[in-house]
Order: C-alpha cells, then structure tokens, then sequence
C-alpha cells in the first residue's frame, strides 16, 4: 500500500480501493489532487461532517508545500460534484446584483452572511479567515476587497427556487472601474452604508453610476449592531444625498447577521429579472476576464439572449475571431461546470483563447454564423499614474518582466512598456489607476513572485503643446526643457480633477487650507444634513492630479483624524506653468531622480531631494556637489564632503615646505580626479530614496 493510502485509511477514509483521485481547485487554479470515497453511502456519511473537511484539507496540505500552507482553508474544498440543472431557472427566477459602497462598509462581510443563508458555503469554524470572495492575499491583509468577484446562490423563497449571482465589487476610488464592469452585468444593487460612518465619497460616485444604468438600488445600513451607530441621522443623510425613501431602508449587521434575511427576501421582491430571450440569437457581454494556466483565459459573461452550450462556436465581435466553448458554468462560489448558460444567466466559460489580450472587455459574443447587434462596450481604463520599475539587482530583469506580464493577465488596466535608465538598468514604465493600484500590484509582485523591486515616483501623464502638434508625455526624462529660449513648446497641460471630501463641520477648515496648499481651484460645499455640530459637509474643488497622487490622502487622513473620505473624477487637461527638474551629482545629471515641478514648489521640493539625496549617497574621495537645477538655473544645493587622507602622516620632521608639497599634490589630484571621475551611486541607494 502507497504512502497516500495508509494516510487516508489513517483518517477513517474506509476501505483503500474503493478512493478514486478527483481534482480539488482553489482560487480557480488547479493545486492538487485529493481523495473521496468512491462508495455513494461513505460518500452520503462523511459528506456533511466536519471531519470530513478537516480529513480532506489534512489530505490536501500533504501533497503541497509547506509555504503554500497558509494560502488553504476549508472552504477552499470541493467536497463532492453539485449538478446544477440551469435549464430549471428561466428569467423570472434570476437576479443578478452587485454590492457596492465605499471601503470598509462591510461589502465583503455582507457577501459572506449571504452565502452563508443561501447554504452555497458552511459557517465556518470560528478564527478560520472570512471573506470567502476577497482571494488574494494582498485582501487579505490589507482588509479591502481589489478583484471583483461573482458567486451564484440557489435560494428557495415561497416553494419557488431562485437563482441570484452576486458581484461583489471594490470600494476604493482606485478600482472604479471594476465596479463599472460589475455593474454593466446587473439589474439591481445594494448601496450599503456605515451607521456610523455615513454616507462617503465613493457611495455617491458610484451611486450615480448605478443610477445613470438604470439599475434597481436597494438602500442597507450596515453595523446597526455598534455602540457608535447612528440610524436615524444617517437615514436623513440618505435620504438628503440621494433622494430614497427611509422606510425603504434596510437595518442590518453584517456581522451577526441581523437583519440580512430581509436583504435577501428584497433582492427577490424588488429588483426586477433581466430581459432576456431564448428565442433570440446568442449574445454574450463579456465582462471580465482571468488566465488559468491549464485552460488559457478564462472569462466571465452575462448571457443576454439565447442559450451558451458546452461545444457552440463562438464569434467574438470585436477581434472577430472563432472559438469553441471548451468548459462553462456557474462561479458557486468556486467554478461549478455546467451544461449550458441559460438566457440571464451569470458564468464563466473556458474556451480555445490563449491570448489574454484577445478577450476585450465590453465584447459581444455570439454563434458563428449568425448575426447580432453588438452591445456599447466600455472605455478603456485611462492609467492615471505612472511609474518606473526596476529589479533591485540588475541582472534579474528577465524574471521581473516575466513576473510583470503574468500578473498584468490577471489585471488589464495596467499599462505595460519597457523602459532604460543610465542609472537603474533596464526596467518596464507601468501605467495604474491610482497610487493604491500601484501600491497593490507591486505588493503582489512581491507576495506571488518573490521579486525585489525599485519604483520610482509617480508622475501623471501630461500633455505638450508644440507650435505644430501635440504629444503626452508620462516619463520625466523626456519631458522638454520649457525654459529654453529656443524651445518650440506654446503651452504644458496637466490633468485635472474634480475632488470630493466629505468631513465633520469642524474639520471644514483645515481641508480648505489642504486643497489650497496643493493648487485647489472652484471651491464649494453644501451640508449633507441638518446644521450643528455632527453636521458633515461635502467639499469640492478642481485639483491637479499631480499634486493628489504624491502625499495628498496622507495628508486628508491626518488633519481629519481619520474621518474624512476622498473621491475624484477625471475633468480633463488645464495649462499650467510646469518645469522639469534634474538632479546633478558632480554637474551630470541622474535619468532616474527626474521630476515635473510646478513653479511654485520649486524651491521646496529642491530643497527636500537634495537633502535626502545628501543623506543616502556615499561619500567619495573628493568632494561632490549634489544640485537641482530647472534648465541652467540651480535651485537647490548640498556640498558631500570628501574623504580626508592624511599624506603627512609618515613625516616626522622637516621644513614645514616639505609638508606642503604633499598637501599642495593631494590636492592637485583631487580637482583631477573631480573632473573625471564618477559618482558611486549604488541601487539601494535608490531603494532607500524612492520606497516612500
């Protein structure tokens, strides 16, 4: 008997030869096999055990690696094949609805309760993690759901059995555009709201999202159950804000579960059931997609019309290219295959697309052959932030780009090209969302990859008027020198955006002064309640993006005491009097320190990098000025004292002429060795000057 038997008749798995293999998927990737028991009463018997999973997960972690230990859990465990007749769930019996508010609302906590009522998962052993839709470890840790994930439930409500797909969506302005996705995919939406937080900035943005689809909202109040929470002020901040009813408001704690059964019973009563046909031709809306390294790519779609069976040729309408439907089913909450994807229907499918870059968001796909009107798709996600990266250790930039185009299959709103620097090697120029986005994917190019990296600081994409054409530019290094006399440049334009900061009426104040001090322009506010000391007021203002992805939500944090919430839109490019700024290490300049300044912080923001460059960068044999310059002019200076020989040392005695011709040679060979020699900047160097 093998090793793996005797451990399974260890565990009570029954007779050795009645286990047959089947595979277990965790986060949609094949890990490893384990063993059911292949006789149907064992199987029935240990099924709904907790022994069963816990024998299951032991089984499992023994044919893993132990660092892969800590990514497994229970849940992650396909006890048994569930066959799902999606045949036997026509339109009227489907709800597709997404959840969707500002971060750390509970939208994930709330997801879980739901899956929980509905019997698609088990409550889980208490100190076993929540948040079955938050999968990566980077949600994990950091408490904020980052991918949109969806999850089928079959909920049985007045003897009729109904099928609600649930998309749980981000809530941190940097990952909009997930929510954008998810919702193109529903009918309906919870708006979930803090009772003690209130309204925030994000539940309005995407409220008016929501709203301009057309889409059912369903208001819930969240953390009723908490000493702080408000219900009826923040009903009125609801109502005020948004214009809903209170008595349509739904009280609930997503936590113990108070109140959600009332969530569920109006995700069936209001929320209306998509209108979709079987009679019509196949159309497909494609929302999502991810790459699994068996299958190729793996996408997410919203039947709108016709039936989507295992086997159909398929057409895509933007590439118009032809594939064959390989795998498809339901997301329960893991992939559950089944034989077709009725009309309404939410699922994922599996086909012959092995190119991630073919699988278009927004496309419409339909049967080959037939002809359809396809379905307005999205913009394309505009990268607002961009940055350098660059292995810590130069030779390792093969990995790091491997690294870098596997993870963006998982995350298409990066923007990916390579990039060279004199100072730092070779590295990738990325484009992200926002400063959190950047944040977040580096995070997981460290957790998933194991890489080292350097980023440097973000800048913003900004636009070149010449007297003949126009160019945007996103890398200080090839922005032009606009104080040259003979410079062709009429104008630099920079984005702009149009800020929202709900805050306490006392704290109104400092963040006037804040949004003033980063070049604020077209102040106003409006209270969101009633005048009085808890009152909140909502703050807007036009704000360059370049001074919001440096310091700004630090800032915010810190002079409300936590209690504001920051949003922005995109409101296009304005003129601005911008310069480039290098940095000069014994009069050469550095590629990669390269800044867009205004000209108002010139001067400070010269000050501030010398000084930490003065910091960090070793001393040489000779002296080595460390400057910031804007075209010729030096704005900022610090001296790096050079190393002192004592060349007199070994004389004892003598005319004091002879001590000064030693003096005299060293430092003859000094001003030599300045002139020709090279500052020693070594990359951690960099590391310690760009990790903040």
């Amino acid at each position: 008997m093998s090793n793996s038997a005797k451990h399974e008749a260890r565990l009570g798995f029954g007779n050795p030869s009645l286990i047959e293999p089947v595979q277990v998927r965790h986060c949609n990737s094949l890990i490893s096999p384990t063993c059911i028991i292949s006789c149907p009463e064992e199987r029935a018997k240990f099924m709904q055990a907790e022994c069963w999973r816990r024998a299951c997960l032991k089984v499992l972690q023994r044919s893993v690696q132990p660092w892969q230990h800590k990514y497994f859990s229970t849940s992650s465990l396909r006890y048994a094949p569930r066959t799902i007749q999606t045949a036997d769930f026509p339109c009227e019996l489907i709800r597709n609805f997404s959840v969707i508010a500002h971060i750390d609302h509970g939208k994930s906590t709330l997801s879980d309760r739901l899956l929980e009522l509905t019997g698609t998962i088990t409550k889980r052993e208490k100190g076993v993690n929540a948040q079955v839709l938050d999968k990566l470890k980077v949600e994990r840790e950091r408490g904020i759901t980052v991918k949109a994930q969806t999850a089928s439930m079959i909920h049985s409500h007045e003897g009729r059995k109904y099928l609600l797909n649930l998309i749980d969506t981000p809530g941190h302005v940097d990952f909009a555009w997930e929510v954008s996705r998810s919702l193109a995919a529903c009918q309906g939406a919870l708006l979930l709201v803090d009772a003690t937080q209130g309204v925030q900035a994000q539940s309005i943005s995407v409220f008016h999202v929501a709203r301009e689809r057309g889409l059912t909202i369903i208001p819930v109040l969240n953390k009723i159950d908490l000493p702080a929470s408000q219900p009826e002020v923040i009903a009125a901040q609801i109502q005020s804000t948004f214009g809903i009813d209170p008595a349509d408001i739904i009280q609930i704690s997503a936590k113990t579960g108070k109140g959600v059964d009332k969530v569920l019973e109006a995700i069936l009563t209001r929320i209306p059931p998509p209108n979709a046909s079987a009679e019509k031709p196949l159309r497909a809306f494609l929302f999502d997609s991810s790459y699994d390294r068996y299958r190729g790519v793996v996408s997410l779609v919203s039947v709108l019309d016709g039936v989507l069976r295992k086997g159909d040729k398929i057409v895509s309408s933007h590439t118009r290219k032809k594939y064959e439907i390989l795998d498809l089913g339901l997301m329960h909450p893991e992939e559950e295959s089944t034989s077709s994807l009725q009309p309404g229907q939410v699922g994922f499918i599996a086909c012959n697309m092995k190119e991630s870059s073919e699988a278009h968001i927004g496309d419409t796909l339909h049967h080959a052959g037939a002809s359809v009107e396809p379905m307005p798709g999205f913009r394309p996600a505009k990268a607002m932030v961009y940055a350098g990266i660059f292995p810590v250790d130069s030779n390792d930039f093969v990995k790091l780009e491997e690294s870098i185009k596997r993870l963006v299959l998982t995350d298409r709103s990066v923007e990916v090209t390579r990039e060279s620097s004199s100072a730092l090697g070779q590295g990738c120029r990325l484009g992200f969302l926002g400063t959190l986005h950047m944040d977040v994917f580096r995070q997981r190019l460290e957790d998933e990859y194991n890489a080292n990296v350097i980023i440097t600081a973000p800048t913003v994409p900004y636009k070149i008027v010449y007297r003949d054409k126009t160019v945007t530019v996103s890398n200080p290094t090839d922005f032009p020198d606009t104080v040259d006399s003979g410079s062709r440049v009429k104008e630099v334009q920079e984005p702009v955006v149009k800020a929202s900061i709900i805050v306490p009426q006392e704290y109104l104040g400092d963040m006037m002064d804040l949004c003033f001090s980063h070049r604020g322009e077209d102040m106003d506010h409006r209270f969101l309640d009633s005048a009085g000391a808890s009152s909140r007021v909502m703050l807007t203002c036009t704000l360059p993006l370049s001074e919001v992805v440096t310091d700004f939500f630090d800032k915010l944090k810190s002079r409300s005491s936590g209690f504001a919430s920051f949003d922005y839109e995109d409101a296009g490019y304005k003129a601005s009097n911008l310069n480039k700024m290098v940095f000069l290490l014994n009069g050469k300049p550095v590629d990669a320190l390269a800044l867009i300044v205004h000209r108002s912080a010139e001067q400070e923001v010269g000050r501030t990098w010398v000084k930490k460059l003065h910091k960090v960068i070793p001393r040489q044999i000779f002296e080595v000025p460390i400057q910031a310059a804007i075209g010729k002019r030096i704005v900022a200076r610090e001296t790096l004292s050079a190393y002192r020989a004592d060349v007199t040392a070994g004389l004892y005695g003598g005319h004091y002429e002879r001590k000064l011709k030693h003096l005299n040679n060293q430092k003859e060979s000094k001003k030599r060795m300045k002139r020709v020699g090279n500052v020693d900047l070594p990359q951690e160097a960099f590391y310690s000057i760009l990790k903040t």
